[in-house]
Order: C-alpha cells, then structure tokens, then sequence
C-alpha cells in the first residue's frame, strides 16, 4: 500500500514520520522550496486551548518517540486593555518559531525523517490519486478541501506582523485586546530570544471592517509601545480564510491540518491540533486507530474557540477593560491556569456575562 502526503508542513511531516516509525511505504510532496520556505514567525501554545492535552512536546515524546524543542517557556502572561492590565505568572505553555527559522517546528520534524522530500512539486491531488493507494492533503488552507465541497469558511482574517529587534523577557508574551489596533481581533508580542519578537495584528475581515486601514491600525500599536525597537521583517497577509471541513476524510483521502481545519478561531493558534492531526492520520493508515474518532476531540475545541470568538467579536473597549479587570481577579486567574477547568467553554459563559445589558451601563 502506498500513500502521498501532500504538503510537507507541521501536519504533512507529523504524518510522514508515524508511516516512516512503521515501516510503511509513501512518498511526501511539497510545491515550496525546502521545509519552512515561508516568513518567519512566533506563535505560542498555550495549555488553556488544548485542554485535555497539557503538554504536547512531553504527549509527542511519550507516545510517539518525537522530541520536539520549543523557543521557550511562557511563565507569564501581560493582557492589556486600553485602560486595564493584568498579569498572570504561571507555567502558560511554550513559545515557538515557524518558518524559515533554523529553530522552527517544521526543520525540527523534518530532521526526524530520513525520507526524502519531493520539493518545488506541481503534483495535483488527482495526479496522486492515480499512483496511490491514499492521499494526505496537508497543504497548508482549506482550499483543496473547498474543491471538494467540503469546507465551511467562518473567519476571513488579515494579518499584519514584523520581526523586531530591542531588549524582551523571552518568557514573557503580551497581548492586547482593543479595537483601536484590532477591531474584533487582538494583536500580540512574543518574543524568539531577549533580543528579538515577533508583534502582530490579527482582525477578521468582514465587510463593515474594510472602514479600517490596515497600515494605520499597525501604527497605532506601535506608536502605543514605550520601548525602543526597530523593525527588520515584515509580513502581510489578506483574507486567510479560517474554517473546517465537513468531513475529516472523503474515501482514501484524509484532511489533516488546516485542509481539515486546526486552526483555532479564537486567537488564531493551532500546531497542537495540526500537529495532531498528522499523527492521527498516520495512525490510522498503518492500522492503530480511527482518524474519524480521534479527530473529534479537535473538531470540537474548534467550534468551542469558535464561539468565543463570535461572543468576543461583540465586544467593545469597555467590555475588553471589564475582561482583562476580571483577569486581574482571583477567580480570573484560577480559571487561566487551571488544568481541570475548560477554558474555552467557561470563557463563552462569561463573555455573555460581560456585553450583557446590564454589565454595559
């Protein structure tokens, strides 16, 4: 039996390596370069999201034998409102790098895999479905699944972020919520090492969010910071499209990544999920597990992070300052870190709570 894996990103390479663990037979094909041809960027995965996952590098090193490095430990948190703060310290989750980066995630399990890559590849699924038994479509967006009718698109995301150069805590991120630099979206700071950080915007773009200048919003932020930097990368992206598809798997073809649709809506993270995903599939196609069942558990902390963000797309600055003020409270801090509560869902419950009539005037 022979598979394709289309796409040699965090999904495309998790599952090259569990048929590779198993001895089994594929080939993987990836349209770019070289593994990470793309900008460089920090991304963070943080406990909260994945819950009941608590830790993916130690899931990935017990189950899989896949040791993984992160950038570094996230211990502290800084959430900022226009007129509030709040600081949560507690083990967050990790910092990672994507991309071009000689420390990402995607040259790490690229150099677990002794299989060689078949770079700068213009195979179409359907060239593979003719030479192979199963096809992995990890490419990367959910536009292979949309041909195949089998993609609901919900958030329509721009993004605009730089590489900067200063002096950062690299165990510290900052986020802040405010709709002067990200109308129903939010912009972050994390940083690679204490000399470089990667900052973003991220903000869905609905029609009656085209008002906005993306340029303008990006010097807002900046001019907001109260320390020196400069920049020395930039980085735009318009309209990617977030989503998930219908089914997981359509006959011998299986969806993984964002063909599938890991994601995560709220906050705009997901290499927990992706990389899962990956490993999933795999498992499946060498006969130790169901991709349907196990991909269940990522489709529903999709459609919870989906509701927060839909309950958050509601918000205005004074409803942000009354969330981060709540953050700064006992209770806000014990529902952060923990590891039994699901964030995602009681974060919904009082968002509600928050934009609510009442807790408006």
């Amino acid at each position: 039996m022979r598979t394709a894996i289309m796409g040699a990103g965090l999904s495309g390479l998790c599952c090259a390596y569990i048929l590779e663990k198993y001895g089994y037979n594929f080939d993987i094909y990836e349209n770019r370069s070289c593994v990470g041809d793309r900008f460089v960027n920090g991304e963070i995965i943080m406990e909260i999201l994945d819950r009941p996952v608590q830790d993916i590098f130690s899931l990935l090193a017990k189950e899989y034998g896949l040791y993984l490095k992160a950038a570094n430990v996230i211990n502290k948190i800084i959430i900022k409102s226009p007129k509030e703060t709040a600081t949560i310290q507690d083990f967050i989750g990790y910092i990672t790098i994507r991309g071009r980066h000689e420390q990402s995630l995607e040259k790490q399990i690229a150099a677990n895999i002794k299989k060689r890559i078949i770079f700068n590849s213009d195979r179409t699924v359907e060239d593979l479905l003719k030479n192979y038994d199963k096809v992995v479509l990890a490419t990367g967006d959910g536009s292979y699944s949309e041909k195949f009718n089998n993609y609901t698109a919900h958030v329509p995301v721009n993004l605009k972020g730089a590489t900067i150069e200063g002096d950062f805590d690299p165990n510290t991120v900052i986020a802040w919520l405010n709709n002067n630099f990200a109308p129903q979206g939010y912009a972050y700071l994390i940083p690679f090492n204490q000399k470089e950080a990667n900052v973003v915007i991220a903000y869905p773009n609905y029609e009656h969010n085209k008002k906005y200048y993306i340029d303008r919003l990006w010097d807002n932020l900046l001019n907001s910071f109260n320390f020196r930097f400069r920049i020395t990368d930039q980085f735009q992206i318009t309209d990617y499209q977030l989503g998930i598809a219908k089914k997981c798997k359509i006959d011998n073809i299986f969806f993984v990544g964002n063909c599938f649709g890991t994601t995560m809506p709220f906050l705009g993270f997901g290499q927990t999920g992706t990389i899962l995903s990956g490993i999933y599939a795999g498992m499946d196609i060498c006969g130790k597990s169901k991709y349907e069942r196990e991909i269940k558990k990522l489709r529903n902390s999709y459609f919870d992070s989906l509701a927060l963000r839909r309950e958050m797309e509601k918000f205005n600055n004074n409803d942000y300052d009354r969330l981060v003020k709540l953050f700064n409270t006992k209770l806000g801090k014990k529902v952060f870190i923990n590891k039994k509560v699901n964030f995602l869902k009681y974060a919904v419950k009082a968002s509600k709570v928050l934009t609510s009539p009442h807790m408006s005037k």
